[in-house]
């Protein structure tokens, strides 16, 4: 035959424009409205400060102690999950570790390790009981928001001062401590953490079990995903890291109240959503996640600076959270378009 049969091409390799490759990065809307919000702020500014180091070192304390668990909070989102009792147990661990420093005599770095014991306790009950019940996430981990606020109380009854503890000033150089033009080392665990977590998502096999199990976990167990234990770990990675900040308000501030953290965890959803976390579960990043948290900071310092009213903080957050959902829906959607 002198005619030759054409090679069916592979829709793999079919060529993909720049754009849709900018459209299938999740963080791409947040970047764009970090942006946005910086000059904003910028402009709008009354005292001269928002867009020097000064400022930067402002905003990003507040980042910081956000994104620290906006990070594991996109994760398990990403897994398809929620978790509600983030925001309370910022509290709960900063009231522990001071009452086990005070109260029981322990040092503050035997406190600091029960604590977090007792976040991945807290983190893998609700994991498991999710899994074991089959009940919503939300509906889970808000049992336990109730139940932690509840034990909260209590213990505040019985904490009584957090200034005069062995090891506090080591524990101040790791959690509270300040470098620079007043930059808190929080920042530092914050970018540690999203770098960790980047990888983690990006480069392992841990990473794709995320990504397989909140986009169908029966496909990603027909396929040999451990389910259960993804989901378990994610929880009990989210529980820790909102321990850690627990912690580090203790140490920053030497005190905690019992409703320390309360209404965060929303906060930390709004952060990863912005950042391109799908409420639906299988899409977003770890960066996504930070950068929202930028955005956070900057809306929280950058209203005070203009001389704005606080109390539209929140009214500003809940425009910023809508807009984000209908972007992040239309990148999605042409992500899934792009790879068919």
């Amino acid at each position: 035959m002198s005619a030759t049969t054409a090679a069916p091409s592979d829709e793999r390799l079919a060529h993909v424009s720049t754009l849709t490759r900018l459209l299938r990065r999740p963080e791409l809307g947040a970047l764009l409205g970090a942006v946005v919000v910086f000059t904003l702020f910028a402009v709008a500014d009354q005292t001269g400060q928002f867009a020097t180091m000064g400022g930067l070192a402002n905003w990003t304390s507040v980042a910081a102690t956000t994104g620290i668990v906006a990070v594991p909070v996109a994760l398990l989102m990403i897994g398809g999950e929620f978790d509600l009792s983030a925001g309370v147990m910022v509290g709960t661990s900063g009231l522990l570790a001071g009452l086990l420093a005070t109260e029981y005599g322990l040092g503050l770095w035997p406190a600091i390790l029960l604590t977090f014991a007792f976040a991945a306790g807290i983190g893998l009950i609700n994991g498991w009981l999710v899994m074991l019940t089959g009940l919503p996430s939300f509906i889970v981990t808000l049992a336990m928001f109730f139940s932690l606020r509840g034990i909260n109380l209590g213990v505040t009854k019985l904490l009584t001062d957090t200034d005069r503890v062995d090891g506090y000033d080591s524990a101040k150089a790791v959690f509270a401590s300040q470098f620079g033009s007043g930059f808190y080392i929080a920042v530092v665990w914050w970018l540690l953490i999203t770098a960790v977590a980047t990888f983690v998502l990006t480069r392992s096999r841990f990473g794709n079990w995320i990504y397989a199990v909140g986009g169908d976990k029966i496909a990603a167990r027909n396929t040999g995903v451990p389910v259960r234990r993804t989901k378990i770990s994610l929880f009990v990675c989210t529980s820790m890291a909102a321990a850690l900040v627990g912690i580090i308000n203790l140490v920053r501030l030497r005190s905690m109240q019992a409703g320390q953290g309360v209404g965060e965890e929303f906060t930390f959803i709004i952060a990863a959503v912005v950042g391109g976390c799908l409420l639906t579960g299988g899409y977003g990043s770890a960066i996504g996640a930070s950068i929202g948290a930028s955005i956070i900071g900057m809306a929280f310092i950058g209203i005070a600076f203009a001389g704005w009213n606080t109390d539209w903080t929140f009214l500003f957050l809940g425009v910023i959270l809508f807009i984000a959902v209908l972007v992040n829906t239309y990148i999605g959607r042409r992500a899934q378009g792009a790879r068919k």
